[in-house]
């Protein structure tokens, strides 16, 4: 943090209190070179995740959407709630934690798929269905054959 008056990197907070309603911190410093005080203030950046469709329309990433999809595909199934949230979590973050803003929404799927197989293969099954388009029997049949190998 530089200062306002003589552009020293040298100074101390003197006073931080957190403002619930604006969720900004304030911070009262003090340069140690020249002396004179200044404020700051600290917020936090929401991130902004645009999803890239099928279609190349890009959507902003909706955590909702994605856990209406997979509740779809576990319903009934003996998953409970504080596991959804933490597949869902997980994806978040990996999300948020890339070098880019945009995302495509067959990668988000590939990450769901992933973490399902491992939780339960029915409701990959049906989440598969879903995303990879099933169309027949077949297709139902092949993807249980390749989990089966696995």
């Amino acid at each position: 943090m530089l200062c306002p008056y003589c552009k020293s990197k040298e100074n101390k907070v003197v006073d931080k209190r957190d403002n619930d309603e604006t969720s900004a911190t304030r911070r009262r410093r003090e340069c140690l070179d020249c002396g004179k005080r200044f404020t700051t203030y600290e917020r936090i950046q929401n991130i902004s995740l645009m999803v890239e469709k099928r279609s190349g329309r890009l959507q902003e990433f909706d955590r909702e959407k994605l856990k209406k999809g997979v509740l779809k595909a576990v319903k009934k199934r003996p998953i409970n709630d504080e596991q959804i949230e933490e597949l869902i979590d997980d994806i978040e973050l990996r999300l948020l934690n890339r070098r880019t803003t945009q995302v495509k929404s067959t990668d988000i799927g590939k990450m769901v798929l992933t973490r399902l197989r491992k939780l339960d293969s029915v409701g990959y099954l049906l989440f598969a269905s879903v995303y990879r388009d099933f169309n027949s029997i077949n297709d139902f049949k092949k993807e249980i054959a390749e989990l089966e190998k696995q």
